[in-house]
């Protein structure tokens, strides 16, 4: 065990989740500076009045080191098994290697097997070879090809 604890985000949280976001993000990324404007305030509040959907900061000594979201998602297949997927998910880089990340997606799990999801899944840019290691390391297969659409 690490000491590691999570709690649901606060509004107060967008420009740290903001900066570790973009420390983790290959290519363009949000600027953690405009964590005021009302984009960023709309999709938290979003977020956190939607209880399909939990914003979680995951604190080392009361010092945030680490964020990810957490989606349910029903499903008709399966039976109408339940989906959690992971998003944006980052553990600040002096931090890295010490199993925070680790710790933090095994919680999640945790979060979603009690939630009564079935699987838990995420996406992972392509260029991200050591992520990709780590979350295969942590039981995650690599059985799907993902695609986006951007507007």
């Amino acid at each position: 065990m690490t000491g590691l604890t999570f709690r649901a985000a606060l509004a107060a949280d967008i420009p740290t989740i903001m900066a570790l976001c973009a420390a983790g993000t290959i290519g363009k990324a949000d600027n953690p500076e405009d964590a005021g404007d009302a984009c960023y305030q709309d999709a938290f509040t979003a977020i956190a009045n939607d209880p399909n959907h939990e914003l979680i900061v995951a604190e080392l000594a009361g010092k945030p080191v680490g964020c990810l979201q957490i989606s349910y998602l029903p499903g008709l297949t399966r039976r109408g098994m339940w989906r959690g997927v992971l998003e944006n998910v980052h553990i600040s880089a002096d931090q890295r290697g010490k199993g925070l990340g680790s710790e933090m997606i095994r919680w999640a799990v945790e979060k979603c097997r009690a939630r009564g999801c079935g699987m838990v899944q995420l996406t992972s840019n392509k260029q991200r070879q050591d992520a990709h290691r780590f979350y295969r390391t942590l039981g995650f297969d690599h059985s799907h090809e993902g695609f986006k659409m951007m507007f």
